[in-house]
């Protein structure tokens, strides 16, 4: 188990798009060391680039590929989208062996009528993540939060992280994660196949903000916000 005040290193795979650089600023401004993959390094670079402009000379970034900032981490982040997740997980197997890897990917496509989920045939696109990477502890989080007030970042948040997985431990761990970011607590949602449930709220939530032009979150009525309540030790 770790510490409450250790900062684990994390390592982002498909770290460039919005999601994956909003939550990599929260954290890195939380004091995280940040290794920020993707499939080149110059595009990692552009993506830490961005995020240091949003964060100035807080916290720690680092540009690598895929496999470098795997290897550079205690807890993996797969921010790829859902279409490149199947060929971008297997290279990376072995070098992410037993970490805990948090899965944020949203199967979900953009018509005529707005966001759509896919269907999965894993179940979720969490479950599919654990699939192709039997050894590694995954769970699924962070789908309900926006993005792009991730990447607002002095602008407070307060929302509930909806958290799936089936190791007590490696919940537990990410659940911290979550509240490592200010005005965000993470919640228990049961095992990793309530995943899909969740993934498919994510469609939703963003036809209500183009709807109503907002960055909605999600709040749990009858949740509080004290840790200890909220992730008891397993």
């Amino acid at each position: 188990m770790t510490s409450d005040d250790v900062r684990e290193p994390l390592g982002f795979v498909g770290g460039t798009g919005p999601l994956g650089r909003g939550l990599a600023a929260r954290w890195a401004r939380a004091g995280h060391p940040v290794h920020l993959g993707s499939r080149s390094v110059e595009r990692a670079q552009e993506a830490v680039d961005d995020v240091r402009e949003r964060i100035g000379d807080a916290g720690e970034l680092t540009a690598a590929t895929n496999e470098d900032a795997v290897t550079a981490a205690e807890i993996v982040v797969v921010s790829v989208p859902y279409e490149a997740q199947a060929a971008a997980l297997p290279p990376l197997r072995d070098a992410i062996g037993d970490r805990i890897v948090v899965n944020v990917v949203n199967p979900m496509v953009f018509d005529d009528h707005g966001p759509r989920a896919l269907p999965v045939q894993a179940g979720s696109a969490a479950e599919e993540c654990q699939e192709l990477l039997p050894d590694a502890r995954v769970v699924s989080a962070f789908h309900d939060v926006s993005s792009r007030r991730l990447l607002r970042v002095d602008e407070p948040l307060v929302t509930h992280v909806l958290v799936c997985g089936d190791d007590d431990e490696a919940v537990h761990r990410v659940l911290h994660l979550a509240g490592r970011v200010e005005g965000m607590w993470g919640v228990r949602c049961g095992p990793l196949r309530n995943s899909a449930y969740v993934e498919n709220l994510t469609p939703l939530i963003l036809a209500i903000n183009r709807r109503y032009g907002i960055q909605a979150g999600i709040l749990i009525e009858g949740v509080g916000t004290d840790p200890s309540q909220l992730h008891p030790a397993p």
